[in-house]
């Protein structure tokens, strides 16, 4: 396959490639999806200053998060699911994120266990986890992470309860249960041969592999969506951050801040680190845009913590918007599956390569030679340092 020439065209690749519901619930978010497209319109909307005759000879994109040093400031963020995109997906794009020096998140809900990733790859990866009710299955989750050397631990908060996101149910993932919505998901797949054969078929095991334990026998499409629903834990507070601290040694992430207060709790509560995102606007529809929350987060934490953001991050552009609103690195999650979908492991190097190609134009034009120059001086119009 010849690679594509830019990072958007991996969507179009994806979508060819995919069941069709598969790729709605990537493409999807909640409800009419109004938060979803803040985050791209918001993000987008924010003009660089283009800055000339200043000396960028020698560009340096590398950065520093939690004791270890990165090639840029990407990360590739938690998604549920990803091995069903590419043959034992999450493998693929943990070594592509080794490869490329960047870190990758291994969601609780991956297609791969913990234990195939971690020895897949050499490079320590990062772990998302929920709090849900099954605590146990959490406490052993934990223990897996610190027996693979897992380096960082990225916590979400923002799914109480997981949103309506109407796409998954027109495209047969949700609500059609038993054989009939079996049916028409292997009708989907079988109309997708390639990915029939190289997922369907090679990429057996399909289940969860981190909660096929307590899931048994049952590991059906409606099994994963009733486990969610009964497990996700609406009574979660603070002091469930104390629980999760207590058992994990290692940079504690807690991602799915929208509101500076909430930033500065979880910062008192032991956070490392602070992802501000509203789930790719896949949870409340309406939220604000992480773009446009930025700011008064970044303001209110003043550097007490290491702050990331996600949510319409396509390009190294939209990278530099990220950093110069506030933020130390970004988290990118569609976008790496799309490529993952269309080319696999190289894909994602590939996406990998380009964001970085872009980071480095988009840095030398608005005269940022490092990372660290980037900020609100890099911004061209109201929101630009006064």
């Amino acid at each position: 396959m010849k690679l594509p020439a830019a990072p958007e065209d991996y969507r179009a690749i994806a979508r060819r490639r995919l069941p069709h519901f598969l790729y709605e619930y990537l493409d999807g978010g909640a409800g009419s999806e109004q938060t979803m497209r803040r985050n791209l319109g918001d993000l987008q909307s924010i003009a660089l200053r283009q800055r000339v005759m200043v000396d960028v000879e020698d560009v340096d994109t590398s950065t520093s998060l939690f004791g270890k040093s990165w090639t840029m400031p990407v990360a590739l963020a938690p998604v549920g699911l990803a091995g069903m995109y590419a043959r034992r997906g999450e493998v693929q794009a943990a070594k592509a994120a080794a490869h490329a020096g960047v870190p990758f998140t291994l969601s609780t809900v991956s297609a791969c266990p913990l234990r195939e990733v971690a020895a897949a790859t050499a490079e320590p990866f990062w772990l998302q986890l929920y709090m849900i009710r099954d605590r146990a299955f959490m406490a052993d989750l934990l223990d897996q992470a610190v027996a693979a050397n897992c380096s960082a631990l990225v916590f979400t908060v923002d799914m109480p309860v997981p949103g309506i996101r109407y796409r998954d149910y027109r495209s047969g993932l949700a609500g059609a249960s038993g054989f009939a919505g079996a049916a028409r998901r292997f009708g989907q797949g079988m109309m997708r041969p390639r990915w029939a054969w190289d997922v369907g078929v090679r990429g057996r095991p399909h289940q969860l592999g981190n909660v096929a334990r307590v899931l048994g026998g049952k590991s059906g499409m409606d099994d994963f969506f009733a486990w969610m629903r009964s497990n996700f834990d609406p009574s979660i507070s603070w002091k469930d951050l104390e629980w999760v601290r207590g058992r994990w040694p290692g940079p504690l992430i807690v991602k799915g801040v929208l509101d500076p207060n909430d930033a500065l709790e979880a910062i008192a509560n032991g956070a490392d680190g602070i992802v501000v995102s509203n789930h790719g606007g896949r949870q409340l529809d309406g939220a604000p845009s992480s773009a446009a929350v930025l700011p008064a987060i970044a303001e209110a934490v003043a550097g007490r913590t290491a702050l990331l953001a996600d949510g319409g991050v396509r390009s190294g552009a939209d990278i530099v918007r990220m950093l110069a609103l506030g933020a130390d690195a970004v988290m990118i999650g569609r976008p790496w599956v799309y490529a993952l979908a269309a080319a696999g492991e190289r894909g994602v190097q590939h996406l990998l390569s380009l964001l970085k190609q872009e980071l480095r134009v988009a840095m030398t034009l608005t005269g940022c030679a490092r990372i660290s120059e980037i900020g609100r001086r890099t911004i061209a119009g109201p929101l630009a340092e006064r």
